[in-house]
């Protein structure tokens, strides 16, 4: 049989790389797995690994094809499968950079989708190694999400630290499960059915984690079209749930028909009717939302359907849903302010975005990977070490090494663009151990408190209490959105 033309220890080599084709790159076997394919020297940098690594490969492949046995028909079982994931391994490493590219360019031109100028060569390559056309397309469709999904959760959650590490290993799991083998069987088209709920502080960056995920969906390759049909930048859309009130929520949400109610002078889509096929929606701050909205967020990922405001026609809707909050729902839940019918359908999967006070502490790097990232997103280029230490030392001497920053990394990153305003960083300490009454009752005896800070402070109480802006502005007879600017006011005093 052509399968005895490959030797054992051919084969041995073959299902090292197959156990890597599809691993967590940001796990530890992944890594493992490089270096003993390779055989990289010890104290080689990342580079030097991988180039080892693909030029093993790619002399294997040449290896196989010369003695006429790269081929997956002629093979059956599970030789077949090692022998596909090995030749993906090549094809996908092969374009590699064409694929950062297309992201890229489809970076600049949003919404509108691009073409795919490689595809055919790509495609091409799968086929004469035995893949049916079906097979290739949809592997090309994997390729290019593999490439987003490494990309954003790489580029958009930066730090050295254990639990960043940990995270980017978490997040890649939602989107392809911890077991490709999974993924690969049916649901790489069905991973609408496992909602992701994000928790941590505020300012911890449970917006970029959705992101990765969101801009990280399956989108099938149209041969036809040359491309793919939906960009991923359509694919992901956000929603800040803190901000409308009920009724207007609603309509963002669900829609509302013509005549639905006094204003509604023509239908309008809401963000369910809006979101693609493939796409996420983010839902922030779900904790905030009422119950009323909690109810009808609840059928649509239940039954799949939704009903504009003002309509009893059903829509459907396919896409994924991402929710966070830095809420404690539990204690919610506990209060009956947060329905735990609705709670156990967000939480396929629980992934908690760790503070920056617990990252500083793991890994005293941390500060400088962040500082870089922040200055090279401002300045749009890479910054000289020179000015990353100067931010860096002028941090140190204005807040100190035991600072812990409550508004996590949206903190630090205002901290860094304030450096570069006015050379300094100056803070309004908190007193420690005094919870929020405590510090009004302390504020008020010392006649230290201003109007507008005493309004924020209590707002800030009654909303750790009540839980809704709504009925914050019940008890205090104010508006609802001067309501949430005075509890966000008193959050970050």
């Amino acid at each position: 049989m052509t399968v005895a033309k490959i030797t054992d220890q051919e084969w041995t080599f073959l299902e090292t790389v197959a156990r890597a084709a599809f691993a967590n790159p940001f796990g530890d076997t992944r890594d493992d797995l490089d270096i003993l394919i390779g055989g990289a020297s010890p104290g080689s940098s990342p580079d030097e690994i991988l180039t080892s690594v693909l030029t093993r490969v790619a002399t294997q492949v040449e290896s196989l094809r010369a003695r006429g046995v790269a081929e997956l028909r002629a093979v059956e079982g599970n030789r077949r499968e090692v022998l596909r994931r090995f030749f993906l391994f090549h094809v996908f490493h092969r374009y590699v950079d064409h694929f950062d590219r297309l992201i890229q360019a489809q970076l600049q031109a949003g919404d509108k989708p691009c073409r795919v100028g490689f595809a055919g060569d790509a495609l091409g390559e799968m086929a004469r190694f035995g893949l049916s056309e079906d097979e290739a397309e949809r592997t090309f469709a994997v390729f290019y999400q593999l490439r987003r999904a490494f990309y954003f959760i790489r580029n958009g959650l930066v730090g050295s630290s254990p639990s960043m590490k940990a995270l980017r290993r978490h997040l890649w799991d939602c989107v392809f499960t911890h077991d490709i083998r999974w993924f690969e069987a049916g649901l790489w088209n069905r991973m609408e059915e496992f909602s992701i709920l994000l928790l941590g502080e505020t300012g911890t960056g449970k917006g970029a984690a959705a992101a990765a995920i969101g801009r990280s969906g399956f989108i099938p390759y149209d041969r036809a079209a040359n491309g793919f049909p939906e960009s991923f930048t359509q694919n992901f859309v956000a929603i800040n749930l803190s901000q409308y009130s009920e009724g207007v929520l609603e309509s963002e949400l669900f829609g509302h028909k013509k005549g639905a109610f006094t204003g509604a002078v023509e239908n309008h889509e809401g963000l369910f009717s809006r979101c693609a096929p493939h796409g996420v929606i983010f839902l922030d701050e779900i904790g905030d939302v009422s119950v009323p909205v909690q109810i009808k967020l609840l059928q649509v990922l239940q039954e799949r359907v939704f009903y504009p405001v003002g309509s009893h026609e059903a829509r459907r809707f396919s896409g994924r849903i991402v929710a966070a909050t830095n809420r404690p729902l539990d204690d919610m839940m506990l209060g009956g302010r947060f329905r735990e019918d609705l709670y156990y359908r967000l939480c396929s999967d629980v992934v908690t975005i760790p503070p920056l006070r617990e990252r500083l502490g793991e890994d005293p790097e941390e500060l400088d990977n962040l500082i870089a990232a922040i200055l090279s997103r401002v300045a749009g280029q890479q910054v000289p070490a020179r000015e990353r230490q100067l931010v860096k030392k002028v941090i140190r001497r204005d807040v100190g090494v035991d600072y812990d920053w409550p508004g996590n990394v949206r903190e630090l990153e205002q901290a860094v663009k304030r450096i570069i305003l006015t050379g300094r960083y100056q803070v309004v300490r908190r007193e420690k151990g005094l919870g929020r009454a405590d510090r009004i009752a302390a504020g008020m005896r010392e006649g230290s408190l201003g109007a507008e800070e005493l309004l924020a402070a209590y707002c800030g109480l009654l909303y750790d209490t009540c839980g809704t802006y709504e009925e914050v502005a019940r008890r205090t007879r104010l508006d609802r959105r001067t309501v949430k600017k005075y509890v966000q006011m008193g959050d970050h005093a």
